[in-house]
C-alpha cells in the first residue's frame, strides 16, 4: 500500500467536515476484536486529529448507556456509554459475561445530532484507550489531553489541540 498523504489538522475546516471514510477501523481489547468496520465516518475539525464514528452494527461487545452527557457546539448533545472489559479476554463471549472492570464514559454517540451531522445518528465513537484502536492496521495514539477523542496516526503532521497550552486554540 502506498504511503498516505500527510494530514495537517491546521488545514482542517471550521465548522468541521463530516464525511464517509473507507478506512478499516478496529478496536481491540487484549487482541479480541470489539469493533470492526470499513463503513465509518470521520469528522475533521481545525487543530484536531480525525474523530471516527462507527456504525452500531460494527460494535461486537455490549454497551450500557451512561448517565453522563456533554454538548458539542457543532454536533449537539452527546450520550456516553460504558463497557465492561474482562480481566482476561480470549473471545468476544468474555465480554458478554459482564465480569470485569467497568470503563465509564470513554465511548459516545449522538442520538439527536444537529442537521449537519444527522448521518452519524447513533454511530459510536471511542476514545483511543484503554483499548487499542487501529486505522488500516496502524495502532493509533490518543489525542493529547483527556477531553477530545481524536485518533493520531503517522500521517498527522504538526501540533494538535488537547495538550498543555492549547486550550484556547
Amino acid at each position: 500500500m502506498p504511503p498516505k498523504a500527510p494530514l495537517n489538522p491546521f488545514n482542517f475546516p471550521r465548522p468541521p467536515l463530516l464525511e464517509r471514510t473507507p478506512r478499516h477501523l478496529q478496536i481491540k481489547w487484549q487482541d479480541v476484536l470489539i469493533a470492526d468496520t470499513k463503513d465509518a465516518f470521520w469528522v475533521l475539525e481545525t487543530t484536531h486529529p480525525p474523530t471516527y464514528y462507527l456504525p452500531p452494527s460494527s460494535i461486537l461487545a455490549p454497551l450500557a448507556k451512561s448517565s453522563h452527557s456533554s454538548f458539542c457546539e457543532w454536533k449537539g448533545r452527546a450520550t456516553y456509554w460504558d463497557i465492561i472489559l474482562p480481566k482476561k479476554a480470549s473471545s468476544i463471549e468474555d465480554f458478554r459475561e459482564g465480569k470485569g472492570d467497568k470503563v465509564r464514559n470513554r465511548i459516545w454517540s449522538y442520538e439527536n445530532p444537529t442537521d449537519g451531522f444527522k448521518p452519524i445518528k447513533d454511530y459510536v465513537s471511542f476514545y483511543a484507550g484503554p483499548w487499542d484502536c487501529y486505522v488500516d492496521g496502524e495502532l493509533v495514539k490518543p489525542q493529547p489531553g483527556d477531553f477530545y477523542g481524536g485518533w493520531v496516526t503517522s500521517e498527522i503532521v504538526g501540533q494538535v489541540k488537547g495538550g498543555p497550552g492549547t486550550w484556547g486554540w
